[in-house]
């Protein structure tokens, strides 16, 4: 646990300072504990005995000390809520930081939704655990020493019985702690399990209606599910026989100290104040020692927790890049013998594929499905790494890019469009700031003119969640008035109307062909309204080009290209 611990602390230095009067309260705090059994031996042998003690006393000293230790612990809870959200905002924001730059391999490994659950409900609940847990330890630690320390003043030889069971319950603790940290592991991962499963059968609705495939995910929600309760109910038995534990061995102190206690009494004619004030100290001690062993449950919990959080900061590369930087590109590319292949798959995805683009060229990527048109185009801002060859942009290798700067060279419209929850303005300008005009422009060239002036609020309206709420074909014509805001010299156009009506497809042709102009633009399309117009036609065949050419000069040679055309209007058929 102390490495976990060590591993928690840089998150933990902001607070410092804070962390010295949590400890300070803490203290002022057990040290009103031992005042209860000291005012107890003094009422009885004062109080009752010679009646010396004023009425006023006993009132006015038990509410001071009440009211001193409850202003002690609330400083000391405040306090530590505000050192623990204060490390876990540190946290969360350096793992939502790692997750903007990560390798893209990490959004293949593992699901959207475990993802969302570690940054978001593991972390809160590893941090409210903690919060807890560190109190009570901190709180009743100090109350222990306290009461062990008035117990030591009043008689030391009985306290060293007390002491005898302090090893019998680190050991417990100790053993416990282990097994229940294993489950919490076990219990995360099988969570993770269960939140995909929810988020497949919410993102694949329709096609599990159309399947009537309901029940058999009924069936695999229930085994995980059942799964999930059985490690849930064994993490019970570890944390329940925590408190069992522990209480018969502070009975087994106890009497042990009672009797001796007794003994001593008859012996030395201890009076009956310093007896009482001793059983209550050492009764008072139970308290504590319960709570101290009742919190390794949450600390090992929260730990569990929040390490997810940091195996993500610790183990996941960010991708890689270089010092290159500039403006805005010519837009050449260039690929010599570019390999690339995927874990998931047997043999190449591309195959030595070797390619040069002039600045200001329009290229058409065209064949049957699985042919490497996809994973192409995605090498280029990297979303896909090669594995042999070289890619470069106006002469400079990819890898020797700065990658926010390769990046702001390329506008991508894809038959995915992705929204966020926010304005239309903000959805068009998506990383650059608002400038009005600039945006009602786009929106005009992408013919979404009608639509936006028919929203209440114009371009300032919420698309809600990734505009789900507007048809295919405007969320498409979107996705182009982002590219056309953006302005880069480089456009990757992936179906980019394939989601339009004839009509709107016209229009947003037009826009695109104006917006081609001296840009270099690189598309996969279906329909041959865009080929026909490509300066180049590239055709692609098992991770390699086939054939290249214009339009009319591959339907001349007779080939792959003129075989595709001649199944209908679709050439690009993925």
């Amino acid at each position: 646990m102390r490495e976990r611990l060590a591993r928690l602390w840089p998150f933990f230095k902001g607070g410092r300072v804070a962390a010295m009067w949590i400890v300070v309260a803490s203290l002022v705090g057990a040290s009103t504990e031992p005042m209860i059994p000291a005012l107890l031996q003094g009422l009885l042998d004062k109080g009752f005995a010679e009646q010396s003690v004023p009425l006023w006393m006993v009132p006015v000293a038990l509410l001071g000390v009440f009211g001193l230790r409850g202003a002690a612990g609330f400083a000391a809870q405040y306090l530590l809520s505000y050192v623990a959200n204060g490390a876990m905002l540190t946290l969360r924001q350096a793992m939502f930081r790692r997750l903007c730059v990560a390798e893209l391999d990490l959004f293949h490994k593992q699901s959207a939704s475990s993802l969302s659950n570690t940054l978001v409900y593991e972390v809160q609940n590893g941090t409210n655990m903690l919060v807890g847990a560190l109190l009570v330890l901190t709180k009743d630690s100090m109350t222990l020493l306290a009461l062990l320390g008035y117990l030591f003043y009043l008689n030391w030889q009985l306290t060293l019985i007390v002491l005898l069971v302090f090893p019998a319950l680190v050991l417990v603790m100790r053993v416990l702690s282990k097994r229940l940290y294993g489950l919490t592991r076990r219990s995360q991962l099988a969570t993770d399990d269960l939140a995909y499963v929810v988020e497949e059968n919410v993102l694949a609705h329709r096609m599990i209606r159309l399947h009537a495939a309901q029940h058999a995910q009924e069936d695999r929600f229930a085994k995980l599910s059942h799964q999930l309760r059985g490690l849930a109910l064994r993490s019970t038995v570890a944390s329940a026989a925590m408190t069992p534990l522990t209480q018969m061995l502070a009975a087994m102190a106890l009497s042990a100290v009672v009797a001796a206690a007794l003994w001593q009494a008859n012996a030395s004619g201890t009076s009956v104040g310093s007896f009482v004030s001793f059983v209550t100290a050492m009764l008072m001690l139970v308290a504590p020692i319960k709570h101290l062993a009742d919190v390794a449950n949450p600390i090992t919990r929260g730990l569990a927790a929040l390490e997810r959080g940091l195996e993500l900061i610790e183990n996941v590369a960010e991708q890689s890049s270089g010092q290159h930087s500039q403006g805005k590109a010519r837009g050449q590319l260039d690929l010599s013998d570019v390999c690339v292949s995927y874990e998931s798959q047997e043999g190449l995805a591309l195959n030595k594929v070797s390619l040069h683009i002039e600045p200001g060229e329009v290229v058409a990527l065209v064949g049957p499905s699985g042919a490497g048109k996809t994973t192409l185009v995605n090498l280029l801002p990297r979303f896909v790494e090669y594995s042999a060859g070289r890619i470069a942009l106006d002469g400079v290798a990819l890898p020797d890019w700065d990658l926010r700067s390769l990046r702001a060279q390329f506008a991508l419209v894809s038959q995915d469009v992705v929204m966020l929850n926010d304005s239309l303005a903000a959805n068009i300008a998506l990383g650059q700031t608002v400038d009005r005009d600039r945006v009602n422009a786009a929106i005009q060239a992408a013919n979404l003119g009608d639509m936006v002036a028919a929203l209440p609020n114009g371009i300032d309206q919420a698309v809600g969640h990734n505009a789900t709420q507007l048809s295919g074909g405007q969320r498409q014509r979107l996705a182009i008035a982002r590219a056309i805001y953006k302005d880069a010299p480089i456009l990757i156009l992936d179906e980019a109307t394939s989601a339009l009506d004839n009509e709107s497809e016209r229009l947003v042709q037009e826009a695109l062909h104006t917006l081609m102009v001296g840009r270099t633009t690189v598309v996969i399309a279906h329909r041959l309204s865009t080929i026909e117009h490509a300066d180049r036609v590239l055709v692609m065949a098992n991770g390699g080009i086939a054939e290249q050419g214009t339009h009319a000069e591959l339907l001349s040679a007779d080939g792959l290209y003129a075989k595709l055309h001649a199944q209908g209007a679709t050439v690009a058929l993925d």
